[in-house]
């Protein structure tokens, strides 16, 4: 069953989730019509090598012009449509930048992937669980309730100030009317009675300024406390979301809701701004004595400036983390003179400000960042916001073609960049800009999360746990001395975050039983998942017991093997993998000839161990140490015998021999050449 067809096949609440990431820059009709021909090509590779994606591109137009011949016979004219203004959007969006596409396709395929390994999950971890939180959900139900209730009154009170302006229009006219009549007329019967209703209509002048300086200040005190209380703990739900999402947790939703909201209180109050400005004319041709607008307006007026720099700066927010295009799956790694893309949004959008804002990125801003060496941003670092690059139209800038450069020291060396770089020094980057609309000025700043740099590739495993441990334990998203002193981490929520390690990057988590053996491997004991607390140095600094690798490496020797030779056997669940010596023997014991299990080394890294009942019966042989009850087992690689013309094996070509083969083996070959093929490296542990 192809991958896409599992998907169709989700629960409504996992769509949801897919529906997420399928977008104008890769619509889902292309990947439902072209489901199988897009997950028979490589688009990891094609994202790390031009060329390969141009070929992938031409390919993939020529696959949609097949589809559109197809639908033109059966003349769907919706979807001659859409696929006409998909081609036109891969030719023109994506030709000079193949690429980009086949990130965009790869990280769609990996997204797939990870909602169908956490499909099959029986139990949610201590961290999913937080995400989804049923009060998260009541709360932005009831934001996006108050701010339209908000947008309603501010609209209401527009119609109060008309009201205003109209009566004030009358009372005028009917003032400058009396001020007409001569002395004599004045001293009139009709003219006293005129100067009563003048008196009246004044007080109902009055009493109209007064309730609609009460309404205004009303909309603005609800817009305060909303922005006060359930908006900011939004805004940082979402930061916290995208934090777990970018060391393979769940998708991180929401930003689209929060822009709405943004949106409707930035006009709410520019509305608000208006009326007072209304006001302030009405003030200019009628005053008197205690007139309320004189009183009241400029602290209105002040409130309103203040909520809207504050809206502005809080809107201004980090859409998509640093990450190489090469290493998709590694976000806020970066490698010295290698570009890096980053998207920045405005979560205000307003068509005045459509590449009106130009954005500056810098690094290390802060000199007084713990760490003593400096780095430049080489490339294009300054940006306009716009709203045409975005599928949605949002206003937000993506810098595609920065690269991280050390600066050099005093001395004119550089500073620690090399095989030994630090990988758990944490840097920043940081975005400026200026808004300037409607007579007002804010300057706005935000910042990535924490990013380490290496300078060559060999350091990305340790740079990578080093953003999973730090993402993992604090919600602080500058903290640059976090290494400083790391906290301990709680076991159970290290254990899924491992999972979610093993569903994005090779599609499909681990069980209990799985995760129960990496618990007892990094613990050396069984215990208890919510009382234990694990320390940075016994994740990635202390090597294991007996051994010359920390658990850390030897997890992401795990992922690399997995990735590289057996993602199909992984993905379909045939490889048990995480299971112990003991276990194993367990397992297998009085099982029939044949029966076989995958489970990785513990010795080597990178190593898989592959371990078959070879005869029936109830293990009489004892083992090297006379404990009887265990199942002997051998590992035999065997390669292709090569002529000078073919190319050296690979690894996936050196798989083992089922037994009966290796009975025949032993048949034609002596016991010195097959303790020779024992003891080569891919022998078992």
């Amino acid at each position: 069953m192809s991958q896409w067809s599992q998907v169709q096949q989700l629960e409504i609440k996992f769509l949801e989730q897919v529906e997420q990431f399928y977008d104008d820059n890769f619509p889902m009709e292309i990947r439902h019509l072209l489901a199988q021909w897009i997950e028979s090509q490589d688009w990891e590779a094609a994202a790390n090598n031009e060329a390969m994606a141009m070929i992938l591109l031409q390919n993939l137009v020529i696959q949609v012009d097949e589809q559109l011949d197809r639908v033109s016979q059966e003349k769907n004219l919706l979807l001659i449509h859409n696929l006409k203004r998909v081609r036109k959007l891969l030719q023109g969006k994506y030709h000079g930048n193949p690429m980009h596409i086949a990130v965009i396709i790869s990280n769609c395929l990996r997204e797939e992937r990870r909602i169908l390994a956490a499909a099959s999950m029986p139990v949610q971890g201590p961290l999913e669980k937080s995400l989804q939180n049923s009060v998260v959900s009541e709360r932005q139900r009831n934001v996006e309730h108050k701010v339209s209730a908000i947008k309603n009154s501010a609209q209401m009170t527009d119609q109060d100030v008309k009201y205003l302006e109209d009566l004030q229009e009358e009372f005028d006219f009917r003032y400058k009317t009396i001020q007409s009549l001569e002395q004599n007329d004045k001293n009139s019967a009709l003219i006293k009675q005129e100067m009563l209703a003048l008196q009246a209509m004044l007080n109902t002048l009055d009493y109209k300024r007064k309730e609609v300086l009460s309404k205004i200040g009303r909309v603005i005190h609800e817009i305060d406390m909303l922005m006060s209380n359930m908006l900011t703990e939004e805004l940082l739900d979402w930061k916290r979301r995208q934090q777990i999402a970018c060391i393979g947790g769940p998708l991180h939703g929401g930003l689209d809701q929060l822009q709405n909201c943004f949106t409707l209180l930035a006009e709410s109050l520019f509305q608000v701004r208006r009326q007072l400005e209304k006001l302030d004319e009405l003030l200019t041709r009628l005053t008197y004595d205690g007139d309320p607008i004189p009183v009241q307006r400029p602290q209105l007026l002040e409130k309103v400036n203040f909520l809207l720099y504050n809206l502005f700066r809080n809107s201004f927010v980090v859409e998509r983390q640093p990450c190489m295009p090469t290493h998709p799956q590694r976000p806020m790694v970066l490698k010295t003179l290698i570009q890096f893309t980053v998207k920045l949004r405005l979560l205000i959008k307003l068509p005045e400000l459509n590449y009106q804002i130009r954005v500056k990125a810098t690094i290390d801003k802060n000199v007084s960042t713990v760490s003593n060496r400096r780095f430049v941003l080489c490339g294009t670092h300054v940006k306009a916001m716009n709203m045409d690059e975005s599928a949605n139209g949002s206003l937000s800038v993506e810098f595609r073609h920065l690269q991280p450069k050390e600066m050099k020291t005093s001395a004119g060396s550089k500073g620690n960049e090399g095989p030994h770089m630090v990988t758990e020094e944490l840097h920043s980057i940081s975005f400026e800009t200026q808004v300037c609309l409607y007579g007002l000025t804010i300057n706005l700043e935000t910042s990535s999360l924490p990013v380490v740099m290496i300078s060559n590739v060999s350091q990305l495993p340790n740079a990578w746990a080093s953003i999973i441990w730090y993402n993992l334990s604090t919600n602080d998203p500058q903290n640059l001395s976090f290494f400083n002193n790391p906290p301990a981490a709680t076991l159970s929520q290290l254990l899924e975050v491992l999972s979610w390690q093993f569903s994005s990057y090779v599609g499909r988590g681990l069980n209990s039983e799985q995760l129960n053996m990496l618990a007892e491997k990094l613990t050396g004991q069984q215990v208890s998942y919510n009382d234990y607390q694990l320390s940075w140095a016994k994740f990635c600094k202390e090597h294991l017991p007996g051994k010359s690798f920390t658990f850390w490496v030897w997890l992401e020797a795990i992922l690399d093997l997995i990735k590289k030779h057996i993602l199909p056997l992984w993905i379909d669940g045939y490889v048990m993998g995480f299971v112990s010596k003991e276990k194993e023997r367990i397992l297998l014991k009085d099982k029939t000839p044949g029966t076989f299990l995958l489970r990785f080394s513990e010795s080597n890294l990178g190593g898989i161990t592959f371990t078959w009942v070879d005869q029936l019966e109830n293990v009489s042989k004892p083992s090297d140490g006379g404990v009887k009850g265990y199942v002997p087992s051998v590992f035999i690689p065997v390669s292709k015998i090569l002529n000078d013309s073919t190319e050296p094996p690979s690894p996936s070509d050196l798989l083992p021999m089922s037994p009966s083969v290796y009975a025949v083996l032993r048949e034609h070959l002596s016991p010195t050449a097959i303790e020779t093929a024992l003891s080569s490296p891919y022998s078992t542990d």
